[in-house]
């Protein structure tokens, strides 16, 4: 092979590793972006539970508006009241006449009982509504939005709950739009959730 042929080669193999690289991220686009968004979608759905009055509620209870779910418990030391906290200053900004359900549902039913959710919230906007249930009714909630929730146990017989921490912004159809992002200003998660309201 002379040194002209050598020079030809080169330029075609750097062609043809460019065609493959693009056409391997093309794949994956494709066929990365079916699978999300039927993960996205599969997101929320059935569950029965008891609010922090006893009433007993479903996902048909809040249809017809927006809704926000957030699964935590009562002994959680940080995460949890922090959010609620967020939570609360952003639903300041929401208008009053606009119809948005605020759910904080427990990953802890042997513990956060309807009055004791009923106590702890009353430190947080009145507009957030605490679920339990039985422990099967709590997993299969769990199991609807994708939460992962474990007990951890500590010293003396106690336990804390390791458990994610996404806000689901959810439709009026009850169907998964995204996650919120609470490290943003108060007005800009508001007016996210307007838009759906």
């Amino acid at each position: 092979m002379n040194a002209q042929q050598k020079r030809l080669i080169l330029p075609i193999v750097i062609l043809a590793l460019g065609l493959v690289s693009l056409l391997g991220a093309a794949w994956f686009i494709i066929a990365g972006s079916g699978p999300e968004q039927g993960r996205a979608s599969a997101i929320g759905g059935a569950f029965t539970l008891i609010d922090q009055s006893g009433t007993q509620v479903s996902e048909a209870t809040y249809k017809g508006a927006a809704s926000i779910v957030f699964f935590g418990y009562t002994h959680c030391p940080d995460v949890c009241p922090t959010t609620l906290f967020e939570m609360s200053e952003v639903l300041k900004r929401l208008p009053k006449d606009k119809k948005v359900a605020t759910l904080f549902v427990t990953v802890d039913p042997e513990r956060d009982t309807a009055p004791v959710l009923k106590e702890y919230l009353a430190s947080f906007d009145p507009r957030i509504s605490g679920l339990t249930g039985t422990r099967a009714q709590v997993d299969a909630a769990l199991k609807t939005f994708r939460v992962y929730a474990k007990k951890v146990p500590q010293e003396n017989g106690e336990y804390s709950m390791d458990h994610s921490a996404i806000i689901y912004l959810m439709d009026r159809q009850g169907r998964f739009v995204s996650a919120l992002n609470l490290q943003q200003a108060p007005e800009a998660v508001a007016k996210e959730i307007q838009r759906y309201m």
